[in-house]
């Protein structure tokens, strides 16, 4: 991957995150590396609620447009932290996940798209993640499974709904039943992600440039577009409630015009930064 040649300025600085960092590796992309390599990048309660705060820091950031997830080492996040998961069993009082689900992706809704470059393991939670990812690209050695059979437990962050609709229901009862071990290689035939890539952050870089050359306006209320369809609302039904809640915010913004108006004049379009 190239190097970094510019310097973020932001509205508001990020916040603090102890178990991942943070990077900018083109103009407008958020590049997050989940960094407990020993834990196979495992995520725990502290981390949930982090991820939160830096996905939602992303969506009220101006100067930001895309995210890419990726893991450091030889995995992208095998799952929950199994060692606090058996202290909060035997807790009164375990700490609730967010609202967001799994590092804060697995159930987001959010505003901006959010890639996942699967450098590794991408087991459980981490397969969770994946699912509700708006795109995935995958290293050749990249595995996916949802173990929690295996373990007694269920994958409960938001992935098995998601999932069926994504991959279908055969194969989805196939990765939910046996918890059977998914290479990269059939996670692409599947549809369950986008495509394998030698260089998985170079890549989702190269795909993330492509969609922060777009209006952040179209960028937005198009993702909401096919989120509307994908989350079980009928085709017809879905495009009215996009039109009637998203395709007006889209008219009221600068970019919408600027985007015809650069088209007419042969020029590169100047895009605002979105305020949908």
């Amino acid at each position: 991957m190239a190097p970094i040649n510019w310097t973020p300025k932001f509205a508001k600085n990020p916040p603090p995150i102890k178990d991942a960092e943070l990077s900018y590796p083109s103009p407008n992309i958020l590049l997050v590396t989940l960094n407990r390599p020993k834990a196979l990048n495992s995520i725990n309660s502290n981390g949930h609620a982090e991820l939160h705060d830096v996905w939602q820091w992303m969506d009220e950031e101006p100067g930001l447009s895309v995210g890419i997830i990726t893991g450091k080492g030889r995995a992208f996040c095998a799952g929950a932290d199994l060692k606090e998961w058996d202290t909060q069993n035997k807790s009164s009082s375990p700490r609730p996940m967010p609202a967001s689900g799994f590092g804060a992706l697995s159930r987001r809704t959010g505003l901006k798209p959010v890639i996942a470059a699967v450098n590794g393991i991408c087991f459980g939670g981490g397969c969770e993640i994946i699912i509700n990812c708006d795109m995935v690209l995958a290293s050749p050695t990249a595995t996916f499974a949802l173990p929690e059979v295996k373990r007694g437990v269920v994958a409960i962050a938001g992935a098995l709904p998601r999932l069926v609709r994504t991959i279908g229901r055969p194969r989805a009862m196939e990765m939910a039943l046996t918890g059977r071990v998914v290479p990269a290689k059939e996670a692409a035939e599947w549809g369950l992600i986008n495509k394998v890539v030698d260089d998985v952050v170079g890549g989702a870089v190269a795909m993330a440039k492509l969609i922060a050359e777009n209006s952040p306006d179209a960028v937005i209320v198009s993702r909401e577009g096919v989120k509307i369809g994908w989350e079980g609302v009928g085709a017809e039904e879905g495009t009215r409630l996009w039109q009637e809640l998203w395709y007006p915010r889209l008219l009221a913004g600068d970019n919408m015009r600027e985007g015809v108006n650069a088209f007419v004049e042969k020029r590169k379009p100047k895009w605002k930064a979105s305020k949908l």
